[in-house]
């Protein structure tokens, strides 16, 4: 079949073939006669309509991947001492409240020695002022003897009290070691302890460990001068990493550090994502498109798919009825996330091909 000959049987095919629209519009009806055609053709082309938009544009930053501070926990030690079990190591899953590691500690010793000597010395000052209190109503006591023991009484519980919110804190009251517990869920993402280690805290030791969710976690951009007017909180974006260059996280930049960096030059800005399949590794380098609005501009919108460029001019095919397409000219004012603005050249509610758009200009302008 000569290519003319195919050309002609293509736009009659496609005249007879029902059409969908590319945003999931109404698919129109056919002939009876041309059922099956319309289903083989219903595949090859699909149409959409021309709609009015807020116009759209879009920056592209350079950044990386980081923890999400609000879902990170550091563990630093309580008081030094002798590392004697360590039960996690880097990279593990934990649960809230899981024992990390074991601390054996000279000042959580002398705390627990303390709180024996204070509860003994309760029970004696208990016991005293109970003997007092039976000697004072049978008139074998002064009152002022009545008075001292009841006052002994209440120093003795106060001390016995405070040991023992002291020790709370470690996690027992009477043992002379302390553990360390996961604060979140997470994964150890640092641990700074070593089995049998000896540390102080007067040392400046670091933290213990790092427990974070990675479920949740920032990209951070590079802003350079010329672009900070068009980026604010609230405005949309998505990243992409090298590791996977297909996978698109959505976000909103939720700050903005209003600081320029005196090296790099740049300002920083914070986009909160969700991390729920762990592919996101803080470091990771992050390729950042954030989209403003261009003022309270509107323009005519089509799916960037539905464009021909041919011989320097774009083109776009109009449907004008039932086999029936224009070639038209338009005239591109930008693409933007998968939608091209048109300056002129189509009106509002015009249905333009979208899927295929370039068979169609072929077999219309061979």
């Amino acid at each position: 079949m000569s290519r003319i000959k195919f050309f002609g049987f293509l736009i009659v095919m496609l005249a007879t073939a029902s059409v969908s629209g590319c945003g999931g519009g109404e698919e129109k009806s056919v002939p009876e006669n041309q059922e099956v055609l319309g289903e083989v053709f219903n595949k090859l082309i699909q149409v959409d309509t021309v709609k009015i938009e807020e116009v759209r544009n879009e920056i592209l930053l350079t950044g990386k991947i980081t923890y999400d501070e609000n879902h990170l926990a550091r563990i630093s030690p309580i008081s030094g001492g002798i590392v004697e079990t360590m039960n996690v190591q880097l990279g593990d899953h934990v649960k809230k409240g899981e024992v990390l590691a074991s601390i054996r500690s000279i000042e959580t010793a002398e705390y627990s020695n303390q709180y024996t000597t204070a509860k003994s010395n309760y029970e004696i000052a208990k016991k005293n002022s109970e003997l007092t209190n039976e000697m004072y109503r049978n008139g074998l006591s002064s009152e002022k003897d009545y008075l001292t023991a009841q006052q002994e009484l209440v120093k003795a519980n106060g001390e016995l009290q405070r040991i023992k919110e002291i020790l709370s804190i470690y996690g027992d009251e009477t043992a002379k070691r302390y553990t360390v517990k996961a604060p979140i869920d997470g994964i150890v993402v640092e641990r700074n302890a070593t089995q049998d280690m000896v540390f102080r805290t007067e040392d400046g030791q670091n933290a213990l460990f790092t427990v974070a969710d990675l479920r949740y976690v920032w990209a951070v951009g590079n802003v350079t001068e010329t672009d900070i007017p068009d980026v604010q909180p609230g405005y949309q974006a998505k990243v992409t990493t090298v590791s996977y260059p297909d996978k698109v996280y959505d976000g909103t930049i939720s700050r903005i550090m209003n600081v320029i960096d005196s090296a790099s030059k740049v300002m920083k800005v914070r986009i909160e994502l969700t991390n729920p399949d762990y592919l996101l590794k803080p470091e990771m380098f992050a390729n950042i498109t954030v989209y403003y609005r261009e003022g309270n501009k509107t323009m005519a919108c089509i799916p960037s798919e539905s464009i021909i460029f041919d011989k320097n001019r774009y083109y776009v095919m109009v449907l004008k009825g039932k086999g029936s397409f224009e070639t038209r000219e338009v005239d591109v004012y930008h693409p933007v996330g998968g939608k091209t603005y048109i300056q002129s050249g189509l009106k509002p509610g015009e249905i333009i091909v979208c899927k295929n758009a370039l068979v169609v200009y072929n077999a219309l302008n061979s």
